[in-house]
């Protein structure tokens, strides 16, 4: 298993952790269906939290309310400790800045070069030069193990392993202090998927990034994540780290963090 620090929430407080994201009794719904129903959740700075349920569950559907994409019928979200619903505009400006996210598939502009892509959210937010802009999106290149003569390619001549990190530079244009990431080894083979895992967690080390993470990857729960909740039943229904999730009795945690496949990579992570 990945090295962590001792308290197992990176550079949170053991303690007192603070907290980046909390959410409180969150109901979301589409018509007469509710998908997410008085859910709550906290995420820690520093860590690296792994978002897990079924197919459908709404792991999405709670990612896009937390970025503002969704709205919510009830409860309230507070990030850096500010209710998103009672922000000013300028205080909103100043969280969305603080925020990163890589979405599924990457979800670069088809028409604009890396580098370009990499620039939408300094046009977006930032007053800079070009030749500052040009400067700061070759840093996040290298920043992600990207050349930089990749920032004159277009994302179609890319790898899908190349475009999964062009759109993470993209996510940390802004330097945030949380990352949102949807399923960011989906489509990537084993050591493609490995690699960016250690990249995920060596930015989170050395940036002292929060990672919320939505996945299905067995491989990467197991090995770089801090803490994980599991959706289901339109709330977390477990949270805390892998060895919670395998002590669990719950039938889906189980039957996910128990099976055939589970046990396998368990072994090989603890060695």
């Amino acid at each position: 298993m990945a090295s962590k620090t001792s308290n197992g929430q990176g550079a949170a407080n053991a303690e007192e952790p603070e907290v980046i994201l909390s959410a409180r009794d969150v109901t979301v719904g589409f018509g007469d269906n509710l998908v997410l129903e008085r859910l709550c959740l906290d995420v820690y700075r520093g860590e690296i939290l792994g978002f897990v349920g079924a197919s459908g569950a709404g792991k999405s559907v709670l990612l896009r309310t937390v970025l503002g994409l969704m709205k919510k019928r009830s409860g309230s979200i507070r990030l850096f400790g500010v209710d998103v619903d009672k922000a000013d505009d300028a205080e909103r400006l100043r969280i969305d800045m603080r925020l990163g996210v890589l979405f599924q598939q990457g979800a670069l502009f088809s028409s604009l070069t890396v580098l370009e892509n990499i620039q939408v959210p300094m046009r977006e937010y930032l007053d800079l030069s070009q030749k500052l802009m040009d400067e700061l999106a070759l840093l996040k290149l290298e920043l992600v193990g990207l050349p930089r003569d990749s920032g004159a390619k277009f994302p179609s001549q890319l790898s899908g392993g190349m475009v999964k990190r062009a759109a993470l530079a993209r996510a940390l244009a802004l330097d945030p202090d949380i990352v949102f990431l949807d399923e960011p080894t989906s489509g990537l083979d084993p050591i493609g998927a490995a690699d960016f895992d250690e990249l995920v967690a060596k930015l989170r080390d050395t940036m002292g990034l929060t990672v919320y993470m939505v996945t299905h990857d067995l491989d990467s729960l197991f090995s770089v994540c801090d803490r994980i909740a599991v959706l289901g039943k339109k709330k977390v229904l477990v949270e805390g780290t892998i060895d919670d999730m395998l002590a669990s009795e719950e039938p889906w945690v189980k039957s996910y963090f128990r099976g055939k496949r589970a046990r396998q990579i368990d072994r090989e992570a603890r060695g």
